[in-house]
């Protein structure tokens, strides 16, 4: 029993320690999963969110369905991942602030900052997500370069177009002094659209570089390039070095990349979580597997005690006396004894008798 349990305890130990890094692993995974689900409801709230931007700039008070609709699905999200991710508090925040938005009033100006504050914070909330669910921390370099294209430069880029967008359309008809200030701010987020892009791709290439799944670059090409397509547009638009902005142009970049945006969001996003898949069934098998081979330990630590208890019962068997042994000895001496006795009286009874003679 004692060197069963010398040889359980070790054995125990190691698949102890296997057993909590597989579960702490499966824990990031299932964490991770949540973030990419967390991320599929805000990919449709910065479209809307730009869509509402611009109408509320045109004069419509009303909140546009698309916001309605979206709100509504983040809330759902939240709901039941709020608590794991940590955004339950911003999310309420931002949630106020946006049923706030058609209250708005005022001059042009204060309505696009008030939706830019908004949209800020819904940028924010990409980076809570993907810091809370590890996506940021993954040691997957495919892993992490897609969750950098998705939760940072592709919401940042069509930030960036719909602000370029509707800075246009205010500077047209601004007065001069205004004009002025607004077109520094136009340029400042043209700028903002080329870095946005060249970044997205960069990081899908470094993703596609650098992943063993086979689908992820054909399902990105066509994605990538009709987002590639929405900003040349908008760039195009933007006129930048050439002249006046074309609002009408922008306006309609503006929605081929909100179109394209969600596109690639999700071709993305859905690669990301075919990726989390496949690891969490590695790990899966790999628990399976570890318990099993922990059960075949013990089966034949189980084993290996009984066969040696077997033989050793057979060993002292064969080394005790055999029935019969001891009472042949007793009667040879018994009858030794008796010769001697008998000799001896014997012997003695010729004394006596040559004594009587």
């Amino acid at each position: 029993m004692v060197l069963t349990a010398l040889v359980l305890l070790p054995a125990a130990g190691l698949f102890l320690r296997v057993l909590q890094e597989n579960s702490k692993q499966r824990d990031n995974t299932r964490l991770e999963q949540q973030g990419v689900e967390y991320l599929g409801a805000l990919s449709k709230l910065v479209s809307a969110l730009a869509e509402s931007q611009s109408s509320a700039l045109q004069g419509v008070a009303a909140e546009p369905a698309s916001v309605t609709a979206a709100v509504s699905r983040v809330q759902g999200v939240d709901e039941r991942l709020g608590d794991d991710l940590g955004t339950t508090t911003r999310w309420a925040d931002l949630k106020d602030k946006i049923a706030k938005l058609p209250k708005v009033t005022g001059t042009a100006d204060e309505v696009f900052e008030a939706h830019v504050e908004v949209a800020d914070l819904t940028l924010e909330m990409y980076d809570v997500v993907a810091e809370n669910s590890t996506l940021a921390q993954d040691d997957d370099n495919d892993i992490w370069f897609l969750q950098e294209a998705v939760t940072a430069r592709m919401p940042e880029s069509v930030t960036a177009v719909s602000r370029m967008s509707d800075l246009a359309a205010m500077a047209a008809g601004a007065r001069k002094a205004q004009r002025q200030l607004l077109t520094i701010k136009f340029g400042y987020q043209a700028l903002q659209v080329q870095e946005g892009v060249e970044e997205v791709t960069d990081s899908l290439q470094e993703a596609v570089d650098s992943t063993n799944s086979d689908t992820l670059s054909g399902n990105l090409v066509s994605n990538l390039d009709s987002f590639r397509r929405g900003i040349e547009a908008a760039n195009r638009g933007a006129n930048i070095g050439g002249g006046a902005p074309n609002a009408s142009t922008l306006v309609t970049a503006q929605s081929s990349l909100q179109n394209a945006l969600s596109a690639l969001s999700d071709v993305v996003l859905k690669e990301i979580s075919g990726l989390l898949d496949d690891r969490m069934d590695t790990l899966n098998y790999k628990r399976f597997e570890a318990y099993g081979l922990f059960a075949v330990a013990v089966l034949l630590i189980v084993v290996a005690t009984f066969w040696t208890r077997i033989r050793a019962r057979d060993v002292r068997a064969g080394l005790a006396p055999q029935p019969g042994e001891g009472s042949r000895d007793v009667s040879v001496q018994s009858a030794g004894s008796y010769d001697t006795y008998g000799d001896s009286n014997y012997s003695g009874g010729r004394e006596r008798t040559g004594a009587l003679r």
